[in-house]
């Protein structure tokens, strides 16, 4: 049955927490201290946000304050990381479209745009939630493939037409644009627009300036 075969890991993180708000904030630092350990930093983003929506889940359909375990591995190989979360209701979310207009609904759907694959499993003392999240060379190429998307939209917003041998150079100048608007809008808003450079950099360099 998918979602509840025994795997050979390499590492298991295994930390009990309280399905409250202050809680699920720390739990999502502690996932994020652990990728580190374990040399897979380029994973935070998208564990980050597995973790708040399966913690956030506990805390709006089993109860606040619920005890509940948070389940980290790192399938051998690298290849795969594993996200769980158990509680001791026995209810099963659903992606139906009853719920698709819910919370839960829109954080399950969430959920299953961002990992590869995803489910529940029944257990002795309540259930499991399930995500799995790809960190092979797909994963690599997921900021690239973000940066494409907005770059299409950017450049239909403006109105710049791609047609061929063109298209790169477009991309190009679209990108140009589109870096020149976010540090508007960030000077706009109070930030120092060259502080954003370098936190960009910074993130683009702490996970190897590959973006292949």
């Amino acid at each position: 049955m998918p979602g509840n075969e025994v795997r050979d890991y390499r590492h298991r993180s295994v930390l009990p927490f309280r399905a409250v708000p202050a809680e699920v904030r720390l739990l999502r630092r502690a996932a994020a201290a652990q990728l580190g350990r374990w040399g897979v930093p380029h994973a935070v983003e998208e564990t980050e946000l597995v973790v708040t929506e399966l913690a956030t889940n506990v805390i709006k359909h089993v109860g606040e304050g619920a005890a509940a375990t948070l389940i980290l591995v790192l399938e051998r190989g690298g290849e795969r990381l594993r996200v769980e979360v158990h509680d001791k209701s026995r209810s099963v979310p659903s992606l139906s479209p009853a719920v698709c207009d819910d919370e839960c609904g829109r954080g399950l759907h969430l959920l299953a745009a961002v990992t590869v694959n995803w489910g529940t499993v029944l257990t002795a003392m309540g259930k499991s939630v399930w995500c799995e999240i790809t960190l092979g060379p797909e994963r690599a190429c997921r900021r690239t493939e973000r940066a494409v998307a907005v770059l299409e939209n950017y450049r239909t917003l403006c109105g710049v037409a791609q047609e061929g041998r063109l298209r790169d150079a477009v991309h190009r100048a679209s990108a140009v644009e589109l870096i020149a608007d976010l540090l508007h809008w960030a000077a706009a808003g109070g930030h120092d627009p060259e502080d954003v450079l370098d936190q960009a950099q910074m993130h683009y360099e702490a996970e190897g300036g590959v973006a292949a």
